[in-house]
């Protein structure tokens, strides 16, 4: 952690009579994962989450994250300046009530208004206002301290085939200017990288995991203007993209082109991802403010989306399959192989496959109490080496070119407890509950989430994040606006399921230092059936890969519970023998197979 910047930060703050510094973790894209370049957040404090916030001030150093970093950010924090803060709420702004507790009116507090959306500064500005505070967000106090920053990256994009995509470049430009003309537009801003990625049928590497390029988009009518480094085009993309009345334009281009907008154009921004700065500099043109028009077309997978997912979800099971496999081999052999190795023989499993690109998120390998670390990452040096005792939990996820897969199993590595199967089972409960849901068209992602957590809560548990998140084709992981949330804080929470969502189904249990249980499926919504009382949807799991049984308390389950665990095992091994050896899938049979006469113990 550079404590020395830290000292020069605050020399600044006096300097210029500022009162506290925040610093988020998102970019002026609003991307959740972000490039090298605007690390900020990490580089200052040290913590390595993905969701977190700085404040700083004269003699506090405070890292604000939410329940699922609590332990992580604990450990990266222990020995330096920055203590954490604990969000009770996941992406609430709970150190604004902090700032307004502690500082007296007329304070300053300022940031960077290129890495705040439209939506978040006015949030801040009016609660400041109550108790006379400025917010300044003209100044970037940390880019000229890191003296070693990352270049913003000139990584080549590359074309999404119609093929995985299943509409061209053209026909998604179209059925957006419809939507624009609909709403009385003539140009839409676009700044979220995934969006633009869809769109124009193009992916990057700009960021780890997320095969996205750093870029802004402004869709006229008639023609659409990419701003974007010229080097991470290649010529034949370049040609493309005009043939479709795409100009590219340089990237530091997009303030200029903002500002020289005609008053006779209407541009639709979306506040939630529109920077503040940028949202400045659109002086002549009229604004209107609604909702991200791409965003919701993106998140309903089309036909051959969906044909791709299924295609990469086999794929991925036989590289998972191979995997745990080699891990079972290892300890056999009187191994010890760490949670690290474990995690790039996954991605080497994974890399055997067609069409694969990269991992989608960094492996989480939780060996004994670092399962309970809900977020956490092995390291290359000193991570927990795996014994044959205890229990192991595996989250990791792969970007193929058909698709993006994100799942979860918790194993048990020798005999378990009673409590260790007790509380995985009201973990599986709360999986089943959720995939047997059946449920009005409208009805939203909080609506849903109580069916992950009702077995936990019985027993007077419960767990700290969401249960799960929407995931892009071929694009982020963690996409909305879909998914399942508790609270109404987050789109998860409020977004209406619809036909052709893709989300995460992951409740889970955690008990620190000892060990964490989760279980996780892809689930796809789907129509179910249309009555006098309206139309009724459910999901189809999308995920194949066993369940470990040893974890199963069987008389914990019901019969329809019985039933969608052997009919769910059914399915994983009708669609994954023929791409299996004999060995492999004897493997696979006994993984799936489950007794009904097995009794508690």
């Amino acid at each position: 952690m550079p404590r020395s910047a830290l000292a020069a930060l605050r020399q600044a703050l006096q300097r210029q009579e500022i009162s506290a510094y925040i610093v988020p973790s998102n970019d002026p894209h609003q991307s959740e994962y972000v490039p090298e370049y605007w690390k900020l957040r990490e580089w200052l404090s040290g913590f390595t989450g993905s969701a977190g916030t700085l404040v700083i001030t004269a003699t506090e150093a405070q890292v604000w994250t939410d329940g699922r970093y609590f332990i992580q950010a604990e450990q990266e924090l222990a020995d330096g300046p920055f203590v954490l803060k604990k969000q009770q709420v996941p992406h609430a702004p709970e150190h604004i009530d902090w700032l307004m507790e502690n500082l007296p009116t007329g304070a300053v507090v300022a940031a960077d208004g290129k890495l705040f959306s439209v939506q978040q500064q006015r949030y801040i500005e009016k609660r400041f206002a109550q108790k006379g505070i400025e917010f300044d967000t003209q100044l970037d106090l940390l880019g000229p301290l890191w003296e070693e920053r990352p270049a913003l990256p000139l990584n080549p994009v590359f074309e999404q085939d119609t093929y995985f995509a299943g509409l061209s470049r053209a026909e998604k430009l179209q059925a957006l200017r419809a939507e624009m003309q609909a709403q009385g537009c003539t140009q839409h801003l676009v700044c979220t990288l995934e969006d633009i990625a869809w769109l124009l049928n193009l992916r990057g590497s700009d960021v780890a995991y997320t095969p996205v390029f750093v870029a802004y988009l402004i869709v006229g009518l008639e023609e659409a203007n990419l701003f974007i480094h010229s080097a991470k085009v290649p010529a034949d993309i370049y040609t493309q993209l005009q043939q479709d009345k795409v100009r590219v334009q340089l990237y530091t281009g997009i303030d200029g082109f903002c500002a020289e907008l005609s008053a006779r154009d209407t541009i639709l921004i979306d506040p939630g991802s529109c920077s503040w700065h940028l949202y400045q500099m659109l002086v002549k043109v009229r604004i209107k403010e609604g909702e991200h028009l791409i965003r919701q077309q993106k998140a309903i997978k089309n036909h051959a989306e969906i044909y791709h997912f299924k295609a990469a979800m086999r794929k991925d099971s036989v590289a998972l399959l191979r995997a745990f496999r080699w891990l079972e081999a290892s300890l056999a052999a009187g191994e010890q192989p760490s949670e690290y190795d474990f995690a790039q023989k996954i991605a080497a499993c994974r890399a055997e496959q067609a069409d694969y690109v990269s991992e989608s998120f960094p492996a989480i390998i939780g060996y004994q109490g670092n399962g309970a670390i809900i977020h956490y990452r092995p390291p290359q040096i000193g991570s927990a080496r795996i014994k044959p005792e205890g229990i192991l939990l595996v989250d990791c996820g792969a970007q193929y070119r058909d698709g993006t897969t994100d799942i979860t199993r918790t194993i048990a590595l020798s005999e378990p407890t009673t409590q260790q199967r007790l509380h995985f089972t009201l973990v599986l409960k709360g999986m089943i509950a959720l995939s047997s849901a059946v449920f009005p068209k409208g009805t939203n992602g909080m609506q849903l989430d109580a069916l992950a957590r009702q077995a936990l809560w019985q027993h007077a548990l419960n767990y700290n994040h969401g249960t799960g998140h929407g995931v892009g084709a071929f694009l982020s992981v963690h996409e909305p606006p879909q998914g399942f949330a508790s609270n109404a804080t987050t789109s998860r929470g409020t977004c209406a399921l619809e036909p052709g969502h893709i989300c995460s189904n992951e409740p889970g249990f955690y008990l620190p230092n000892e060990y964490g249980i989760r279980v996780e499926n892809l689930i796809l919504c789907v129509p179910h059936l249309e009555t006098e009382y309206g139309q009724f949807l459910r999901f189809e799991t999308l995920s194949l890969f066993p369940i470990d049984l040893k974890l199963v308390e069987i008389d914990l389950l019901t019969a329809a519970e019985k039933q969608w665990l052997d009919t769910y095992h059914a399915t994983v091994l009708e669609r994954l023998q023929d791409l299996l050896t004999t060995e492999e899938l004897d493997w696979l049979k006994e993984k799936a197979k489950i007794s009904p006469n097995r009794t508690s113990r």
